[in-house]
């Protein structure tokens, strides 16, 4: 039974130790190509340095098996796979190709046999899909972010992307696609190529971009034939000038591995900007790149063979594996292989599959991988919870004479940047735009200016631009009569932009509209997406609905919509003196003379005589008083502190009310004053009566849906001559009572017919704009040189040649009164009552402690009477002159130490003999006296 048991389990393996003294791994690579040769002496340097080291795996060798992928994308690949893992293999290095991947992370997670590849990148190979595969590089889709982050850096909004068509670069475009859009830009164009394209076919699918509108080309393929894509745009003329050429990492595995190349090969590649995947600078990198050239010494026929990222990572994954694997052997883990039951299920097998096992501890093995912390030539190597290599990173490379140059770094942590990424994760991220940085560029061409980016199909097409063909306001734009050309305000704005653009633009205006009416903007928008038209040009106002379908141009001219209507000229009257302040101004303006002269009165009262007497003298005093501060004509003089202190005040608010009654008064009775019953857009929306509108603009809509004017209150007016006839019939003979439209053509309207006039504000805030396509870069360089326009002043000098007009520009008129109400002033009353209010307080105080200190007796008496009799006594103190006050109490005083002493001369006499003479009696009548 023992026996019949180990038999029938299969097991392979040592049964009597956990620990074998030799471990099998396999590489799966196609060892014929130059990045095959680098990765075979790196791997088997680091197997050799593994097992000369004792501390890893301690006396476990591994035992390395080389297998060729011949064929590293078709069928031959799988049967090769299988050929390595029926050794027993524990993990299996490679495959090169991210295609030969995906087909092998299928076996590798039915056998449970670890897949661990630093050149397979593509970013569909996860890790939930495919647990087994582990990626010992950088993910792909961190490749695609830095050059999505160096097109937006550029300020580029279109991509071509040129590419392999396999799993490797259609995936890898479509990470670019993603992490563009995440920038809002895009790929406008893909190009893909036979994986082994011919120099044929790579010139009929360059010709192709060629012809496209964007100069950015992103090229995604491998290093076997990369090159040659490079060599063909040469000899097509598209490395010149204008163009940008962004590689992947295959382009610096090139020049890293036939270092040096010829000196065609570098005027292929003159001005492209590559990545390189980076690696920190260290000891131990320094000690591995000066150990390569004895290294590749006798392996390379042809010379000393370069060194590539591959080949470091490549290094690498074999440490990677062997810690793994002394982690899984410190956990009391074995090896073991089992076959696998559905295997055995296939009738008739053929192929001897039931060689393959299952690796019974591979889960366990593939996690210790994924646990690997440590420090080797590629630096700091660990794993995050995604399944990728913490802390991506590149150098961003620019190939200059014979040589390439770095120009700045990308990483997942900062993004980009001019300092070694590791300088940086000790300080918190910053990706503001600010601190994304790069060196300067040399571009193809031998340039340092940034390239546009994009010009205009070279495939002989001109621009059809949609031109509105107006019947009215001909000055903004117009037909010239039998003539393919335009003219007018518009026109010439579009003309002088146009000629600022560093470039030559083919165009072609394309009248829009029957000539009988004034077409509809929103219609000829439309017409550029369905692509009839390649942009608009005319006086187009940017609305929120056309900016849903198209791209506008920086305004270039403001125009908000207002409400015109018949005015009348109103004469002044004889009452029109009262017309600078509206009724509450005059009464607030009366109360405050009233209210400051009483204050001052009550503040003067006692110590000034001029306001003393008789009670209708002291009223009269205080009207007077009042009001002659009006004209600072008053007479009587302020001796007290606090009202001086007002009265200061008071005089400065009566010189600001004074000043701007005389200004408005000035206004009212010399200039012309017109008067309407309409007074701008709310008036007309609680009317029921007619308004006009312009034919074919957006005011329609707007006053419908925004505003809520029904729609049969609506008339539509072509021309401005019908606009003037419907304004003077008025709504009671089939006119209108007011006409609405746009600022722009309001003033053309009005600056030949006097009898009108804008009513009210102006209740939008909209320009107008050229329209694009979404997302063309011709919007863009338009808005510049229409910014440049204004700035120079050649903007207004073509608003006056076709706008300007002074036939009624000096009319000046105002439609209502501008009457200086309360709410000018009310800050000034405020300051003013604060002032009187503050004194008052101040001098109660002051009266209240005089009151106790000079009127003892007065308080005592009126202690015991009633309230009233209190205050009477306080009034009556009050309306005391103070000079009379301090009198009294000066003769209280006398009188009182009159008292005292004739009581102490009666207590003297009792005392003293009765015998005194009279000359002594007479001294104490003198002391009495005294």
């Amino acid at each position: 039974m023992v026996v019949s048991n180990l038999f029938s389990s299969s097991v392979v393996g040592l049964d009597n130790s956990t620990v074998p003294p030799v471990v099998n791994i396999g590489v799966l690579y196609s060892f014929n190509t130059s990045v095959g040769r680098i990765v075979k002496i790196a791997v088997e340097a680091a197997v050799a340095d593994i097992n000369s080291d004792t501390s890893i795996l301690g006396n476990t060798k591994l035992n390395l098996s080389l297998q060729e992928d011949s064929k590293y994308r078709g069928f031959l690949s799988i049967a090769e796979a299988l050929q390595l893992m029926a050794t027993h293999t524990v993990a299996i290095i490679g495959p090169q190709t991210s295609t030969t991947a995906h087909v092998i992370s299928h076996i590798a997670n039915e056998l449970q046999v670890p897949l661990l590849s630093f050149s397979a990148t593509d970013p569909t190979l996860s890790s939930l899909q495919f647990p087994f595969f582990i990626r010992t590089a950088f993910n792909d889709i961190f490749q695609m972010t830095a050059i999505a982050d160096i097109v937006s850096h550029f300020g580029w909004r279109e991509v071509i992307a040129v590419y392999g068509d396999d799993d490797h670069g259609r995936n890898g475009i479509g990470g670019l696609g993603d992490k563009l859009a995440e920038r809002r830009c895009k790929i406008s164009f893909k190009a893909p190529m036979p994986p082994e394209a011919t120099s044929e076919e790579i010139t009929d699918v360059l010709v192709q971009v060629a012809l496209a509108e964007s100069r950015v080309i992103v090229l995604h393929t491998s290093t076997a034939w990369g090159p040659k894509v490079l060599s063909v745009a040469k000899s097509l003329g598209m490395m010149q000038n204008g163009y940008v050429w962004i590689a992947t990492t295959f382009l610096t595995s090139f020049i890293d591995i036939d270092s040096p190349l010829s000196s065609e090969e570098m005027d292929n590649m003159q001005g492209v900007i590559a990545l390189r995947m980076y690696i920190p600078d260290s000891k131990l990198k320094r000690s591995f790149f000066s150990r390569w050239t004895n290294l590749t010494s006798g392996k390379e026929g042809n010379g000393p063979l370069g060194l590539s990222t591959y080949g470091i990572f490549a290094y690498d994954t074999v440490y990677v594996l062997a810690r793994a694997l002394d982690t899984f052997f410190k956990q009391g883990n074995r090896i073991t292989f089992s076959p696998d039951p559905k295997i055995s299920q296939i009738s008739g097998d053929s192929l001897h599959l039931d060689a393959v096992k299952i690796f019974n501890e591979g889960n366990q093995l593939r996690k210790s991988i994924h646990e690997v912390n440590m420090t080797g030539v590629t630096g700091p190597f660990r794993y995050t919870s995604d399944g990728n290599l913490a802390n991506p990173a590149y150098e961003i490379i620019n190939v200059i004479g014979t040589g390439t140059r770095r120009i700045g770094y990308w990483s997942n942590y900062s993004g980009l940047s001019i300092v070694p990424p590791e300088t940086l994760y000790s300080k918190p991220p910053n990706r503001s735009i600010e601190n994304q940085k790069l060196l300067t560029v040399f571009w193809p061409g031998e340039t340092t200016q940034r390239p546009r980016g994009w010009v205009f199909p070279n495939n002989g097409k001109m621009l059809k631009i949609g031109v509105p063909k107006r019947v009215s306001y001909r000055e903004f734009v117009s037909q010239v009569q039998s003539t393919d050309t335009f003219k007018g305000f518009c026109i010439d704005v579009f003309l002088s932009a146009v000629n600022l653009l560093p470039y030559a633009v083919p165009y072609k205006f394309i009248p829009y509209g029957d000539g009988q009416s004034n077409p509809s903007n929103t219609e000829l928008v439309r017409l550029i997406t369905t692509g009839v038209f390649d942009a608009a040009v005319g006086d187009i106002t940017i609305t929120t609905e056309r900016t849903r379908m198209v791209d506008f141009t920086q305004p270039y001219i403001e125009s908000g919509l207002v409400v015109v209507a018949s005015v009348k000229k109103t004469d002044s009257n004889a009452w029109a003196f009262l017309t600078p302040f509206t009724p509450m101004m005059w009464t607030v303006t009366a109360i405050f003379f009233l209210l400051v002269g009483a204050v001052v009165w009550i503040l003067e009262h006692r110590l000034n005589d001029d306001f003393r007497g008789p009670p209708k003298k002291q009223v009269a005093t205080i009207l007077w008083f009042s009001f002659s501060t009006m004209f600072f004509a008053h007479r009587e003089n302020t001796v007290s502190t606090l009202g001086r202190f007002v009265l200061l005040i008071w005089l400065f608010v009566v010189l600001i009310i004074n000043s701007s009654y005389t200004a408005s008064l000035t206004s009212i009775l010399t200039v012309q004053q017109l008067s309407s019953s309409i007074k701008g857009i709310e008036s007309l929306v609680n009317s029921k009566e007619p308004i006009g509108y312009m034919q074919g603009s957006f005011a329609r809509s707007y006053l419908i849906d925004e505003i809520g004017i029904h729609e049969s209150r609506l008339v539509p007016l072509k021309t401005p001559e019908e606009t003037m006839k419907a304004l003077e019939k008025g709504p009671q003979k089939g006119g209108v009572a007011a006409y609405i439209n746009e600022r722009a053509y309001i003033e053309l309207f009005l600056s030949s017919r006097c009898d009108f006039s804008i009513v009210g504000q102006e209740f939008t805030r909209n320009g107008w704009g050229y329209a694009f396509p979404p997302d063309s870069p011709l919007a863009v360089d338009l808005s510049t040189a229409i910014l440049e326009l204004a700035e120079n002043g050649d903007l207004q000098r073509i608003h006056d040649k076709w706008l300007l007009s002074s036939a009624c520009r000096s009319q000046g008129a105002k439609l209502e009164v501008d009457r200086l109400n309360l709410k000018s002033f009310w800050g000034l009353y405020l300051v003013c009552g604060l002032a009187c209010f503050l004194a008052l307080l101040i001098y109660l105080i002051q009266t209240m402690r005089q009151y106790k200190k000079h009127s003892p007796e007065e308080l005592e008496s009126s202690g015991h009477g009633s309230g009233s009799s209190r205050l009477r006594t306080f009034l009556s103190f009050v309306d005391e002159k103070e000079d009379a006050v301090k009198s009294r109490k000066r003769r209280q005083m006398e009188r009182m130490s009159y008292r005292s002493t004739s009581e102490v001369g009666s207590n003297i006499i009792s005392n003293k003999d009765l015998s005194l003479s009279s000359t002594s009696l007479n001294r104490i009548d003198s002391a009495n006296e005294v």
